[in-house]
């Protein structure tokens, strides 16, 4: 007799997904004990994890170049570093732990943590940006659980190791910090969904951020720049191109806060172009620029190939002979289209140059070019407060620096914004936070309201009948997780295409 086709078959669950969520369940229990903590087991936790990550900022640089080839070491290394000991400096003295009483508005604060915080890692900034949401974490009493970019999974997994041997060294509990070994399509679908996790922080392209926001978890997502620059006739023109050579050329331009166009006026270009030319650019000519526009863009979109690589490297492969020390190269576009690829984000070296008759026409540019990476970031140089603030005013931007590079700038290392890797898109760019994003971010306060009739006082609070130590955790979790509630199947199949085009996004590959 054959067997019946509709009989129930043996399904064998992912060992991957299953290991996934008993850490999701780890970093739950372990939170529950986290965040009791006082201020002073919170700053100790992040000052211990943040000297041993600034002590293998250098090791994990190089780590992260070799394995997923984008960028440069030591441009790496300072990035690793400034996720470490300068960030804790600038969040040090803002307090997200002590619960406050405001006498003039009759009020008392009490500070909420998230709770389990799901971080997404890029390829592209894998360590620096790992070491940055593992700080925000523990300095907001939050666990956290990182699925990183499968070309950057080594160097995460480790890296994110050093962190939790620090913290747990220092007073932490044993599963606060936690990576997924090997991240998956399935596996962030349904680790996104798990009723387990509070907020999602999701780094990564448009696809992603969709997906995160797509989950049913609330969550933090940062979408792609698209950063132009202007240079005004009134800039210190050797100054300025120095700082967009610096800016575009910094770890081989993989920061989403790079400059992508540089525009000025037409009365200005040959300054500029001379200018560029003697701070390491090599200007393409027309023949160059088709070249280039046409290695860098293909019918699937951008060439992945090229993000993270040096000039020298993508001139021989689009077949220009430049310097070996040519920095970055600069195609020209003489007659600005919006419908221009090379008007595009470009994770390499590669700086368009664009002139405008006027200041008018230059905004009108740089509004159009804005529509791909709205919300995110511009740089005008300048000594012209009046258009500086028209120029600001006019663009569906959330951050513009002023006579500083704009990679590191709008990142807050040559400026003083909030140092970040999540570099908030706002309402422009169809996120839900439009500001460089700190620990207060993963933190919501209960607010105890006080009737505002002056006949009706405020009560005395003793706020000492808070303070606890944090209770002690069962040494293991054995029950299994619950499954989280099943999407409609069109929502998994959306929400499965959005992710794997992430995840295919920068590896080709097809996990």
């Amino acid at each position: 007799m054959s067997a019946d086709p509709n009989a129930a078959r043996l399904v064998v669950p992912d060992p991957h997904i299953a290991t996934a969520h008993m850490k999701v369940s780890r970093a739950h229990w372990a939170v529950r004990r986290f965040g009791k903590a006082d201020r002073e087991t919170v700053l100790s936790v992040a000052e211990a994890m943040a000297r041993a990550g600034h002590a293998k900022a250098g090791h994990y640089a190089d780590w992260a170049v070799r394995e997923t080839g984008y960028g440069v070491v030591e441009h790496k290394k300072i990035k690793n570093e400034f996720s470490t000991l300068p960030l804790l400096d600038y969040y040090r003295d803002l307090d997200l732990v002590s619960p406050r009483v405001l006498p003039d508005a009759k009020m008392v604060e009490l500070p909420k943590p998230a709770g389990v915080v799901f971080a997404l890692t890029p390829a592209t900034n894998p360590i620096a940006t790992l070491y940055y949401k593992a700080m925000l974490a523990i300095l907001s009493r939050n666990a956290i659980v990182f699925s990183p970019h499968p070309a950057a999974r080594e160097c995460s997994v480790d890296a994110a190791k050093t962190l939790a041997e620090a913290a747990e060294a220092a007073g932490a509990p044993a599963g606060l910090i936690q990576c997924i070994e090997h991240p998956s399509v399935s596996l962030v679908q349904e680790i996104m969904a798990s009723d387990k996790i509070a907020v999602i922080m999701a780094t990564g392209g448009g696809p992603m951020v969709r997906a995160a926001y797509s989950s049913g978890n609330p969550a933090m997502g940062v979408g792609p720049g698209n950063a132009v620059a202007y240079v005004d006739p009134s800039a210190k023109v050797d100054a300025a191109a120095k700082r967009l050579v610096d800016s575009k050329s910094f770890d081989n331009s993989v920061l989403c806060t790079n400059e992508s166009v540089v525009l000025t006026l037409e009365s200005n270009r040959g300054n500029m172009e001379r200018a560029l030319r003697s701070a390491g650019a090599h200007l393409c000519n027309e023949a160059d620029t088709d070249k280039l526009r046409d290695y860098l863009f293909t019918d699937h979109g951008f060439n992945v190939a090229a993000i993270g690589k040096s000039a020298a490297w993508i001139a021989d492969q689009a077949g220009i002979r430049v310097s070996p020390s040519a920095r970055i190269l600069v195609p020209v576009i003489t007659a600005p289209g919006q419908d221009d690829t090379l008007f595009r984000e470009k994770l390499c070296p590669v700086l368009t140059l664009a002139s405008a008759v006027d200041f008018q026409q230059a905004m009108t540019i740089a509004a159009q070019i804005l529509k791909r990476g709205g919300g995110h970031s511009a740089a005008f140089h300048g000594e012209a407060p009046g258009r500086l603030l028209q120029f600001a005013s006019a663009l569906p931007v959330y951050r513009v620096v002023v006579n500083a590079p704009c990679s590191q700038g709008a990142a807050g290392f040559a400026t003083h914004l909030p140092p970040s890797f999540m570099i908030g898109t706002g309402f422009a760019g169809r996120s839900s936070v439009g500001e460089n994003v700190g620990p207060q971010h993963l933190v919501h306060w209960t607010r105890i309201a006080y009737n505002s009739d002056a006949s009706v006082p405020l009560d005395q609070f003793d706020l000492s009948v808070l303070d606890s130590k944090m209770p002690t955790a069962p040494r293991q979790a054995h029950v299994a997780p619950r499954a989280p509630a099943a999407l409609p199947e069109t929502d998994r199949d959306m929400l499965r295409q959005l992710i794997l085009e992430e995840l295919r996004g920068l590896t080709g590959g097809d996990k």
